[in-house]
């Protein structure tokens, strides 16, 4: 395949993205361990905030990463036809992770998670009453995103 061609995306292209889609990656670093897992999200174009609703175990990985205050990467991307022509779009963000307390919810925040889908339970070994769902504001110091068209191979 052959890059016809590659474009930075605008602000706008990349809050579009964002709020077309609910599901992504999110990456953590601490020290030199990377640890990235799939996350369902909401978006909120005005804040450039993503909202998530994270679950894990009590001896889990992930519980482990949240408590060290990581740096946090959010990856989205998606791909298509353009007519002869394959378009892969992707956004990063680059940014901190909060823990949201319960206490400090209000009614437009408690909107903002009600867009990220349900945490599957059922793909968990452990029983619900040991599952932890915990709430993250996403706030991202930088928002990226590019697309890339590519012709297809006609052979």
């Amino acid at each position: 395949m052959a890059t016809r061609s590659e474009v930075e995306m605008s602000d706008a292209e990349v809050d579009a993205l964002l709020s077309r889609h609910e599901t992504g990656v999110l990456a953590l670093a601490r020290d030199e361990t990377p640890y990235a897992i799939p996350i369902s999200y909401g978006f909120d174009k005005e804040s450039r905030t993503a909202f998530l609703r994270l679950v894990s175990t009590p001896d889990s990985e992930k519980r482990e990463f949240l408590a060290s205050d990581p740096q946090a990467r959010i990856v989205v991307y998606e791909e298509g036809d353009k007519g002869g022509s394959e378009e892969y779009a992707s956004v990063v963000g680059v940014g901190t992770l909060h823990r949201v307390d319960l206490d400090d919810l209000t009614p437009e925040t408690i909107a903002q998670y009600g867009k990220t889908q349900r945490p599957l339970f059922e793909i968990w070994a452990d029983g619900k009453e040991d599952l932890d769902i915990e709430l993250y504001r996403f706030e991202p110091k930088r928002l990226t995103g590019r697309t890339v068209v590519v012709d297809r191979d006609e052979a």
